[in-house]
């Protein structure tokens, strides 16, 4: 198998706009990716399967949450840093990218900015080791590009939610541990929610025959009266603008 000899020339001089420690982070994460990602990607991308031995690789190089503080189980870098690592794990594969993007932006960042202190100390650290891994559900079969228009839903039944309906074009689902769900609460408003896989009707099926993004592992989230525990509400931030702002997040590190 040929070597990764990639080298990137800094044709405009950005190096010298990047401190030292940016440099280091950037370093490692593109000898990474010229180790155990170049050498394994076609075959996988052929596939259509997600490595899942990579996924403590991920963590060792800080892909996950990387801008989480050190207390969560972050590195504690700045979004800088982030970019950074994002744009080297791109060149090797953008589904793999995408697992690490999804992880950090649409998984941990709401726990983060959204979640109770208990939510974060309970799912950010494990989430940053990748001993669990996550997913994002806004999209829906029916309301692909107009989150606004979803059907998913939940209602209050005292000491638990009741939730139904159904995500699509999920990144990571099918082997996902917790899922980020956004769904209208009986008044209509949009709340995040922590659903855990092995809840009751709680199901991942996986999306096949893809064209693109073949090493991404994208499936589906479907709801059938599953019984979420009230304290798995984010109760930080709640309407359209809570997800969007995940999707803010997001949007930097695929850029």
């Amino acid at each position: 198998m040929r070597p990764d000899l990639f080298e990137a020339p800094d044709y405009y001089n950005l190096d010298e706009l990047l401190s030292e420690e940016h440099k280091l982070v950037r370093d490692a994460a593109r000898q990474w990716v010229k180790r155990d990602i170049t050498p394994i990607i076609e075959e996988f991308a052929q596939k259509a399967e997600f490595p899942k031995q990579i996924i403590g690789g991920l963590a060792e190089i800080g892909a996950f949450g990387p801008y989480i503080p050190v207390e969560y189980g972050g590195a504690g870098l700045d979004q800088i840093s982030y970019g950074l690592i994002m744009q080297e794990i791109e060149r090797g594969d953008s589904g793999v990218r995408s697992t690490a993007s999804v992880q950090s932006s649409l998984v941990m960042y709401p726990i983060f900015a959204y979640g109770t202190e208990e939510q974060r100390k309970k799912y950010l650290p494990k989430l940053a080791t990748g001993e669990y891994m996550g997913c994002f559900g806004l999209t829906e079969p029916d309301h692909g590009s107009n989150p606004s228009g979803m059907v998913t839903n939940f209602k209050d039944k005292g000491d638990h939610f009741l939730l139904n309906g159904a995500k699509l074009w999920i990144s990571n689902s099918p082997f996902a541990d917790i899922a980020v769900v956004w769904a209208k609460n009986e008044e209509g408003r949009i709340h995040g929610l922590i659903v855990e896989r092995g809840m009751e009707g709680f199901s991942t099926p996986e999306t096949h025959n893809k064209w693109s993004l073949r090493a991404s592992a994208t499936g589906e989230l479907i709801f059938d009266n599953v019984r979420v525990p009230k304290e798995n509400l984010l109760p930080g931030k709640n309407g359209l603008g809570a997800p969007l702002g995940c999707l803010d997040s997001a949007r930097y590190g695929i850029a």
